[in-house]
């Protein structure tokens, strides 16, 4: 008395047909809700297209610029040249006061970036961390509140 062996192969019809109906509905309404949600404001803000071309003003600052440094990294036959550019952005009014202080700013970038290894200078992913103390070594200098950024220009090192 042998077994059988009963095969199951399934037969096209109304099972096939119910995922490839149910998908295109669901896709007819998940297009339909985003264009009623895009078209409705819900998604990107709504309102005229006088009012959307209008810019934002610009805030009231002002750029000081650093003089280009050129800082020798190493010693001997295997020195090193970091040549460095930067602004400072500065609100208005206080764009007087930071340039009087430029030369202490200078000393204070120069001797930071001299005590920095070589190794972090050359890593790519180091110059965020570099600008941020950069630029909190500048807000101590200049005080609290007058210098917004530290905008770096130019960062070779040679």
């Amino acid at each position: 008395m042998a077994e059988r062996a009963e095969t199951t192969t399934p037969v096209p019809g109304k099972s096939m047909k119910i995922p490839i109906v149910l998908g295109l509905v669901l896709a007819l309404a998940g297009g339909g809700a985003g264009f009623f949600a895009t078209f409705g404001g819900l998604i990107l803000p709504g309102g005229d297209a006088k009012n959307a071309m209008v810019p934002a003003s610009l805030p009231d600052i002002a750029f000081v610029p650093v003089e280009p440094m050129l800082i020798n990294l190493g010693s001997g036959s295997a020195s090193r040249h970091l040549r460095f550019t930067s602004q400072i952005e500065v609100a208005r009014a206080y764009h007087a006061d930071v340039q009087l202080l430029l030369p202490r700013i200078q000393d204070v970038l120069n001797s930071y970036l001299r005590a920095v290894e070589l190794d972090e200078l050359a890593n790519p992913t180091s110059l965020v961390r570099l600008r941020a103390q950069m630029l909190r070594r500048i807000q101590i200098v200049t005080g609290e509140g007058r210098v917004r950024d530290l905008l770096i220009t130019e960062f070779v090192l040679n």
